[in-house]
């Protein structure tokens, strides 16, 4: 059974071993090594997950399947004024991957979405990334193609898709 539970402070740790397992899989023949350690330091140090977690612009769950987690999102609703929910975070670990957990996952979000006002999903995806196509596979629909410079001279080659609820 999948559960997605309120992250605590106290799951930064977890967060962080999923996303060092995760990463190097999803990203290893997307990114450079040195691209991906710089993005790692940025977004997933210690200090970066604390202050994303204080300031609550990003509310963090955890995944757990039969009480083992095995995954986290990170969500934004009313994303820039909008009646949408921003999906800026989910990992699941590479074992859980291909067992219709992640489409449970974004069920789930649609819900949380829902009971927030939102009118859509959002999210950003590297162009190069195998999500891809499971993100068209469940009802998202690429609404741009987008650059983001992200410093030390590195960029986010992204879609931004949508999925209407």
């Amino acid at each position: 059974m999948i559960t997605i539970s309120e992250a605590t402070i106290n799951d930064i740790k977890q967060i962080q071993n999923i996303v060092n397992i995760t990463w190097p899989i999803t990203y290893g023949e997307i990114l450079s090594k040195e691209q991906l350690d710089y993005m790692l330091g940025l977004f997933y140090s210690t200090e970066a997950l604390t202050e994303q977690y204080n300031k609550k612009v990003q509310l963090f769950y955890m995944i757990d399947e039969d009480e083992a987690n095995i995954g986290f999102i990170g969500i934004e609703h009313n994303y820039n004024g909008q009646a949408a929910t921003k999906i800026h975070k989910i990992y699941l670990l590479p074992e859980t991957q291909g067992k219709g957990i992640g489409k449970k996952v974004v069920d789930e979000i649609e819900k949380l979405a829902k009971n927030n006002n939102s009118k859509a999903l959002l999210l950003n995806v590297n162009r190069f990334n195998t999500a891809l196509g499971f993100y068209k596979k469940i009802g998202f629909e690429v609404a741009q193609e987008v650059d983001i410079e992200i410093g030390n001279g590195y960029l986010m080659e992204d879609y931004v898709m949508e999925k209407k609820l």
